[in-house]
């Protein structure tokens, strides 16, 4: 690392340090050094020439401010979490996106709707039973059938409050 010092400047001893090694002493890529020059935080003195002092303390001062802009350590942890659970949440949807469009997810409404509609049908054909047996087998009573569509919708009474 090449660091020079130069004759006072502004009534002041200013220490001259290269741009290559201005950014490995702040552990910076050149591009991170341009901007830290366009915001006026590196000093640039001339071509490839930064004033070392001044940079650095505008640097850390700028490091701070940003570390006190997160607040405390806790918050700053808090604010981690934070996001890495807002990734884990948006991963997670563009998931759930991806498996509805494979057709390997339904929405519950859709699934609610085929079963009521299937159910219904099987409701019906239950009790159409009676019926049916009374022109299939016309040697059962009245009272025979009667008791069969009864049995049929005891049965789907039970089934509908839950009963075994």
């Amino acid at each position: 690392m090449k660091v020079t010092e130069e004759l006072e400047l502004n009534g002041r001893k200013v220490t001259r340090i290269g741009g290559a090694d201005l950014c490995e002493l702040l552990d910076i890529s050149p591009a991170a050094l341009t901007d830290l020059k366009k915001r006026g935080i590196a000093v640039h003195l001339t071509h490839d020439s930064y004033d070392m002092g001044a940079t650095v303390r505008a640097y850390t001062a700028h490091l701070r401010g940003m570390a006190a802009r997160w607040g405390s350590e806790g918050e700053a942890e808090g604010l981690t979490a934070a996001r890495a659970r807002l990734a884990r949440e948006k991963a997670d949807e563009a998931a759930r996106r991806n498996a509805v469009a494979r057709g390997e997810l339904v929405l519950a409404a859709d699934v609610r709707r085929g079963w009521s509609d299937t159910l219904r049908g099987l409701r019906a054909r239950l009790l159409a039973v009676p019926s049916r047996l009374r022109a299939s087998l016309p040697h059962l009573s009245a009272s025979d059938v009667a008791l069969i569509d009864r049995e049929i919708r005891n049965t789907l009474e039970g089934l509908a409050h839950g009963d075994d």
